[in-house]
């Protein structure tokens, strides 16, 4: 089993930065795939950004890119997501997500297992 665990949300004024982070634990792995998706309520849950296991691809949804960054590069150590620029409608619970084929990672099926989520606030 892996257990997926976030930190990093809160409250901020529209314009702000938030820096979340996600540490996995349990079974080694390797060739994964990291993603981060948000689900607002009343919204289905949508895709943010994702990055290959040794950092060297990274992918990210239109209306987030240019304003957060993913990083990561070690089974051992967290994936972040850098956000800036924050805007009302990025207020959401956000999770991050392990994927064992590095398939479709824009994909929310695509992902073998979840984080518990953490809210990100972002007031006008």
């Amino acid at each position: 089993q892996v257990q997926l665990v976030e930190s990093g949300g809160g409250l901020v004024q529209a314009g702000g930065s938030l820096r979340l982070s996600c540490l996995a634990s349990g079974r080694t792995f390797s060739n994964y795939g990291m993603g981060w998706f948000r689900q607002a309520p009343g919204k289905e849950r949508e895709f943010v950004a994702a990055i290959t296991w040794n950092g060297g691809s990274t992918y990210y949804a239109d209306s987030v890119k240019g304003r957060f960054t993913i990083s990561g590069d070690n089974a051992k150590r967290p994936v972040y997501l850098q956000m800036n620029s924050l805007k009302p409608e990025d207020t959401a619970v956000y999770y991050c997500a392990l994927e064992m084929t590095l398939s479709s990672m824009r994909y929310a099926g695509s992902y073998d297992y979840w984080g518990q989520g953490t809210q990100v606030t972002v007031s006008s």
